[in-house]
């Protein structure tokens, strides 16, 4: 340990700053249960087949940025580097396989080994949500703009939705054949990553960000046309869906995503806040195996990642907190008075009032700096002599004015 420094890749969050945090989850929350949707919480850390299942093998995720480790019984485990494939494990305990619709959202931390960008750590936030057991382009657009229903929510104006088709495994070799065929005669100026991935996973070769590749992807042939009519179909019942619900977004051709799950839609908002790495959440429709599984889990969904959601509200100024109630501050001169103020303050607490007091014996003026410190508006007074009258004095701290008040009325005219 250095210095009190966390280790890289990772923050401490203070109170004042996980108050906004809860305000973002909060708000999440009423947004998605107004479609439908509960909480689902699972273990931060699966059996490592699950993601190398769930994921594929060959994903970068998995490949390169994993945290995997062995337990006392030798089983190899992994810290989530994602939300879904967890949420999909869990959920083979319902009917989803059977076609029950299941409708869930998680939020917590995400562990993934990459070099840290905006917004992005090693460990980091995520607010998700699955649509699990039904297959529909409806429900694709639904939970699209259920997405953009929530960054409007948060106050996050100005962001872009792009979207594509992925298709059905069936159209990938057609489709992929294009590509290969393509890409085959540009390898050589290719980034090292781009010559990695034309062996191994041939469609991130469109979502490279290098600015060679881009001009190599920008001459890439029309492969959703080598889509079954039936992929395109779903597709333009997507849009068509969207366009009834009033979102507006960009057919994009170069998004892929990087999971090999997806199927049919996926799509990603971003937005100039963050600069350079500016995708702030993404998602798609998915047909994810897990282990033991021949049969897929079949779902749609969405990952948004907090820190940068945080991010974009910090550009737009549109961070938003709950405003703290400021505490009542109990003033005790003298040990008998702090005994009583003790009892008083668990009263008001009970009642749901937030208290602060003094629990050492320090002098008047100490008292009213530390009320001071702690933001209080309200302070009350007790000494020897209140306590013998059965009284105390309530000072404003903004006005200065005090008043005698008895006992028994105090918590009702705090």
């Amino acid at each position: 340990m250095a210095n009190g420094v966390p280790p890289p890749g990772t923050a401490d969050i203070f109170p004042e700053e996980s108050r906004r945090w809860r305000k973002l989850e909060s708000v999440a929350a009423d947004v998605f249960a107004r479609y439908g949707y509960g909480e689902l919480r699972t273990p931060v850390f699966e059996y490592t087949e699950v993601f190398q299942r769930g994921l594929g093998g060959e994903t970068e995720v998995v490949q390169k940025e994993m945290y995997t480790f062995e337990d006392r019984g030798g089983r190899s485990l992994t810290l989530r580097p994602e939300g879904t494939a967890g949420v999909m494990r869990a959920l083979l305990n319902t009917d989803v396989l059977n076609g029950v619709e299941q409708r869930v959202y998680y939020c917590g931390p995400m562990f993934r080994g990459e070099r840290p960008a905006a917004g992005r750590k090693r460990q980091f936030h995520q607010i998700g949500v699955e649509n699990v057991g039904r297959v529909s382009p409806e429900l694709d657009a639904e939970c699209i703009a259920m997405l953009m229903h929530l960054l409007e929510e948060i106050g996050i104006t100005g962001s872009v939705l792009k979207i594509n088709s992925r298709g059905v495994m069936a159209d990938r070799e057609p489709a992929g054949e294009l590509l290969r065929n393509y890409f085959a005669g540009h390898v050589a100026d290719m980034c090292p990553d781009c010559k990695n991935r034309f062996e191994r996973n041939l469609w991130r070769i469109l979502d490279c960000k290098e600015a060679g590749c881009r001009q190599i992807v920008a001459g890439a042939p029309d492969y959703f046309s080598a889509y079954s009519a039936e992929s395109q179909e779903y597709f333009n019942r997507v849009l068509a869906s969207l366009d009834a619900l009033g979102v507006k977004y960009q057919v994009d051709r170069q998004l892929v995503r990087g999971l090999d799950y997806y199927v049919h839609t996926v799509w990603e908002v971003t937005h100039d806040g963050l600069g350079g790495q500016n995708a702030i959440a993404g998602g798609g429709r998915y047909e994810l195996f897990l282990p033991d599984q021949s049969k897929p889990v079949r779902g749609v969904g969405f990952a948004a990642g907090m820190e940068r959601l945080m991010l974009v509200q910090d550009a737009l100024k549109a961070a938003q907190v709950d405003p703290e109630e400021p505490p009542v501050f109990l003033v005790s001169l003298g040990t008998a008075a702090r005994l009583e103020n003790l009892k008083l303050a668990a009263k008001l607490r009970h009642s749901g009032r937030r208290v602060a007091l003094e629990v050492e014996d320090k002098s008047m003026k100490a008292q009213m700096r530390s009320a001071n410190r702690a933001g209080a508006v309200t302070v009350v007074i007790r000494g020897e002599d209140e306590l013998a009258r059965g009284v105390a004095v309530v000072k404003n701290m903004a006005g200065g004015e005090q008043q005698e008040i008895p006992l028994g009325e105090l918590a009702d005219k705090l």
